[in-house]
């Protein structure tokens, strides 16, 4: 697959120096619709939900030029017209590194307001100094389906591997994985994540399934977009009542990028939730 125009002119891939005064203009924003028309998206979304970024390493100095170092969180909504290109948000976050800002605050607006003015939407920013930051690694609760034992020979997407198993019903039904790998448009680097998925109606068939995530494995795409492409494959190969699919990506330069889509608001907010032990 070929890498979209408005990639071109982004520091992904490029040798860039860092800097370390504050510069919003590092930010880089790239427009959803040009991969969402290829799924056949091109006016009302089927799906709602939100991109959760987790940023490691974020810094700035206080006034007094002692350094503050903080875990970020940024969620984007699905909606918004535009993504960030990932490695312009470190390059953006590195800025603050030798930039003296008045409070955790103050970083955590400037940031909302940086980052919602390039994806042309409201994005929320939540700031947490290291010292009072927990953590901790959540399984889904649901079914992994990594141990099933199936010959594989397909490594681009084929959402035609995808079937249900007919006469047969799921009320709830969670399925996760841990064999998502995609590559990165434009680098061609790989990416690391688990994929789970919420469905109710037609049961779907699970070695069906775990065929189809792992025909990924060679597929060139942002991680934004290869969680919307499972989320419309899903949706229109088994027709389920209710669906939510979360991407849970491992970190690359201090950042991890977690997609979820959904049918509805509820099963969202509780698949977004999740953790995954990589991270």
């Amino acid at each position: 697959m070929s890498t979209p125009d408005s990639s071109i002119g982004s520091p992904l891939g490029k040798s860039v120096a860092y800097e370390t005064a504050y510069n919003p203009k590092l930010l880089y924003p790239i427009p959803r619709a040009e991969k969402r028309a290829e799924l056949g998206i091109t006016a009302a979304l089927p799906f709602i939900g939100m991109d959760i970024w987790n940023a490691y390493e974020l810094s700035w100095l206080n006034p007094r030029g002692k350094p503050m170092v903080a875990l970020g969180e940024f969620i984007v909504p699905a909606d918004s017209p535009n993504i960030i290109e990932s490695k312009s948000l470190k390059l953006y976050l590195n800025s603050y590194n030798q930039s003296k800002q008045e409070s955790v605050g103050a970083v955590e607006a400037r940031i909302a307001t940086d980052l919602s003015r390039t994806t042309n939407a409201t994005v929320e920013v939540r700031l947490t100094p290291v010292a009072q930051a927990t953590r901790s690694m959540v399984t889904p609760s649901g079914i992994c389906i990594d141990d099933l034992d199936i010959a594989i020979d397909n490594y681009m997407p084929a959402p035609e591997l995808l079937r249900i198993r007919p006469g047969t019903v799921a009320s709830d039904e969670v399925l996760y994985s841990h064999l998502l790998k995609s590559n990165c448009l434009v680098t061609g680097q790989p990416d690391w994540g688990m994929l789970a998925i919420r469905y109710s109606g037609p049961t779907i068939d699970r070695e069906a399934l775990l065929r189809y995530i792992i025909s990924f494995r060679e597929h060139n795409e942002f991680h934004e977009q290869c969680v919307e492409r499972i989320f419309t494959d899903i949706q229109r190969q088994c027709r389920p009542e209710r669906l939510a699919v979360w991407g849970r990506y491992t970190r690359r330069g201090g950042l991890d990028i977690n997609p979820v889509r959904a049918t509805d608001t509820e099963w969202a907010v509780v698949v977004g939730n999740l953790a995954e032990v990589r991270q």
